[in-house]
């Protein structure tokens, strides 16, 4: 686990969790480890990546990456863009609980949303990797990276890109997209 963190944090967004999704069915992880499970597939990256000084992730759902990035690094802007009312007031609300001054969460559509280039921008198992690259085009610049949590299909996602520098980590039914550098438009 990451050291020097709230970790009364994670708990109270484990119990948030389980509380709205009694009622709002907001993830499929409906057990105190389930949720910690996706908490642990959420920070793991921490290991490998370059601290970020602004994150955006697409697609925030129940919180996952985002919620669990912004505990990590309480001083980096952590931008959630959840176009679902539901989880978008989900979010809002853990962010007011937790005290998470640096979490933005925007209820709309990536493409919808406009902002100065991301330094990392996150998703999880939300689209292809080539269709998010090309709909976050207008959110970066070239020292934008991108930190993507993929299923067993991303070798088949990245026959479609040629023009980007990336590591895989594998940790079984989990393969991390760490993309370095975009080079080009793809």
């Amino acid at each position: 686990m990451v050291s020097n963190i709230d970790k009364e944090k994670f708990e109270k967004f484990i119990s948030l969790i389980l509380e709205w999704n009694r009622v709002h069915n907001l993830t499929g992880a409906k057990s105190r480890r389930d949720i910690y499970l996706n908490i642990e597939d959420s920070y793991y990256p921490y290991n490998f990546i370059t601290k970020p000084k602004s994150i955006l992730d697409i697609g925030s759902g129940a919180g996952f990456p985002a919620i669990i990035l912004a505990i990590i690094y309480p001083r980096v802007r952590v931008v959630l863009s959840e176009p679902r009312n539901k989880r978008a007031s989900f979010l809002k609300f853990v962010a007011l609980e937790l005290k998470l001054d640096n979490v933005i969460v925007v209820k709309k559509r990536v493409e919808e949303y406009n902002s100065e280039p991301f330094n990392l921008i996150t998703s999880r198992a939300v689209m292809s990797t080539k269709r998010l690259i090309d709909l976050t085009s207008h959110l970066r610049n070239s020292d934008t990276k991108y930190l993507l949590y993929k299923g067993d299909n991303i070798l088949n996602e990245l026959k479609e890109i040629t023009s980007m520098d990336y590591d895989i980590i594998d940790r079984g039914k989990r393969k991390y997209l760490y993309i370095k550098k975009v080079k080009n438009d793809i």
